[in-house]
């Protein structure tokens, strides 16, 4: 009775443990998801964007606050940002020391420190990175990563808004092989990449694997049917190209 008892206890404790991680979970999504951010932000962005309207540079804000709740719901391990006038942002974010740590505390419950924009590279810890914020963010979006059917928007503002030396994704390398911008080659990054080992033999941080709330598991409702974890997983179809695009 007493083995029994002690039994029933550990489970009782260990269930209690569990949602006291879903609360703690919400609470951070949450707080994240109606953040205001410090009020001279979106203009401290016209600085190095001046051509930006206000509207582009309240959505590059929204951009970052996905980044934040990518790094959240991929249970708070490394990230990469894909995006350089996001990055940008979140560059002036961190000058607001005070509001910036105090963000980072509620929101994640500890420092996020400040790493530049990327691409697949051969740096298999920021290309871990770049998946993850990948899987993450197409989930956020209602996007099959696996087979996406359009980019989830870190991924896509660069070449939305005409950032200069900013990172131009596609879908398919199979479908767009080079654009041109003023006469040079303009080079683009392939979506269907991020699920293939090309790059350095690896596909760590595609597909998740958990995360603290065990949040952003694939539904049916996800772009381009079936579940993320199911179906035809693997390098996507299409075939990417490393280093990016181009003829």
């Amino acid at each position: 009775m007493t083995v029994a008892l002690f039994v029933v206890t550990l489970v009782a404790l260990a269930a209690i443990a569990v949602l006291s991680v879903r609360v703690v979970h919400a609470h951070r999504e949450s707080y994240i998801r109606t953040y205001m951010f410090p009020a001279g932000l979106i203009g401290a962005l016209a600085k190095h964007r001046p051509e930006l309207p206000l509207k582009d540079r309240q959505l590059v804000a929204h951009a970052l606050r996905q980044f934040f709740l990518v790094y959240l719901k991929g249970g708070r391990r490394p990230i990469a940002m894909p995006s350089q006038v996001v990055d940008e942002m979140w560059h002036e974010f961190i000058l607001y020391t005070r509001n910036y740590e105090a963000f980072c505390r509620r929101a994640i419950g500890r420092f996020l420190h400040h790493t530049p924009a990327v691409v697949l590279s051969h740096d298999r810890q920021s290309n871990a990175g770049l998946r993850r914020v990948w899987w993450y963010a197409c989930l956020e979006e209602n996007i099959n990563p696996r087979r996406p059917t359009r980019l989830p928007l870190l991924f896509a503002l660069d070449k939305k808004l005409g950032i200069a030396n900013g990172f131009v994704y596609a879908l398919d390398c199979n479908e767009v092989r080079q654009k041109s911008a003023g006469g040079e080659t303009t080079v683009v990054h392939c979506g269907t990449d991020f699920g293939s080992s090309t790059f350095d033999g690896s596909t760590d941080g595609f597909g998740g694997g958990g995360g603290e709330s065990g949040g952003g598991g694939g539904s049916a409702s996800l772009d381009g049917g079936g579940s993320a974890d199911g179906g035809s997983g693997g390098d996507g179809g299409g075939g990417g190209c490393s280093g990016g695009c181009s003829s």
